[in-house]
């Protein structure tokens, strides 16, 4: 591990990676989703909010120039506080691959052309990933440090199927082996409190992302947000009692993901306007500092039940 942590952060590797702090600048390219459009289905993911859970991200509209207006507005405000950091374009918000491939090329190139970007991240659905996008994607690797974000959430399908997501476990296991078969780095999502789930189950979607050699993971608390339609069908849902339980939990699943495997989240991050359960879920440093001290407590770290 490195920076003295019990894991490994992205931020360290990112460090490491680039010789300084790295920063991702959110951006909200537009996109929209084969699961609202009608194309897989209608509605979205019964977790998803409004804006794609992208609320914190940048938006852009469709012109090349808006981008690069976006990231510069964003690199301007945060060189106050990081002036000599480095800056990775993060397409978050929706289905950052759901385009004709010359779309998808046209915004990818606006945000790398700009010369303070260091490289990319791109956030998507295991369905949307054709031969031609995974073309892209791996042409692009050649000569830019990327990652692509697959939102898988579970492994279980009777869970996904619940939650409206439109696509399986099977689909995430085909999208993430043939991007890491193009030498593409793949950053898996999985969602600890989805409805129905048990803390057995969700640390065997642990285990099963981890059977393939993913670059990273985050691990999402599940919140139940205002904009949601799993909101209006369980309004009262509470995916974990306290901050304590959902911490034993995040050092559990540390334990069993290999060392090498970089962490890119521990905890939910959306705003407190639109948070109903938990409501605790705003607290993100005292989520984080209390999974720290756990791990201290526990001396244990990440990969240490392996």
């Amino acid at each position: 591990m490195q920076g003295g942590e019990r894991y490994n952060s992205i931020g360290d590797h990112l460090k490491s990676e680039f010789g300084r702090k790295t920063v991702k600048l959110s951006i909200d390219a537009g996109f929209t989703c084969p699961n609202r459009d009608g194309t897989a289905g209608y509605g979205g993911c019964a977790f998803c909010s409004e804006g794609g859970s992208g609320e914190l991200a940048s938006r852009a509209s469709s012109s090349d120039t808006d981008y690069s207006a976006s990231i510069s507005e964003q690199i301007d405000r945060l060189s106050e506080k990081w002036p000599d950091a480095c800056y990775l374009a993060y397409f978050q918000s929706f289905t950052n691959t759901y385009a004709p491939v010359e779309v998808l090329r046209s915004r990818y190139y606006a945000a790398l052309d700009d010369p303070r970007i260091s490289g990319i991240a791109i956030a998507t659905r295991p369905d949307c990933l054709g031969d031609d996008v995974l073309d892209l994607l791996e042409e692009i690797n050649r000569d830019h440090y990327m990652w692509v974000e697959l939102g898988l959430q579970s492994t279980y399908d009777e869970t996904l199927s619940a939650m409206n997501t439109c696509y399986t476990y099977e689909d995430y296991e085909k999208a993430a082996k043939a991007l890491i078969s193009r030498g593409v780095r793949v950053v898996t999502h999985l969602i600890l409190g989805l409805p129905g789930e048990t803390q057995e189950m969700m640390l065997e979607s642990v285990r099963k992302v981890c059977s393939l050699p993913v670059f990273g993971m985050k691990l999402h608390l599940m919140n139940i947000v205002k904009t949601s339609p799993l909101y209006r069908a369980m309004p009262d849902y509470v995916p974990f009692d306290s901050i304590e339980e959902y911490v034993d939990l995040v050092v559990r699943c540390l334990e069993i993901i290999p060392p090498g495997v970089t962490i890119h989240r521990l905890t939910g991050d959306v705003p407190r306007k639109i948070l109903v359960s938990p409501e605790w879920s705003y607290r993100k440093r005292t989520i984080l500092n209390m999974i720290n001290s756990e791990l201290k407590t526990r001396d244990t770290c990440q990969g240490a039940a392996l």
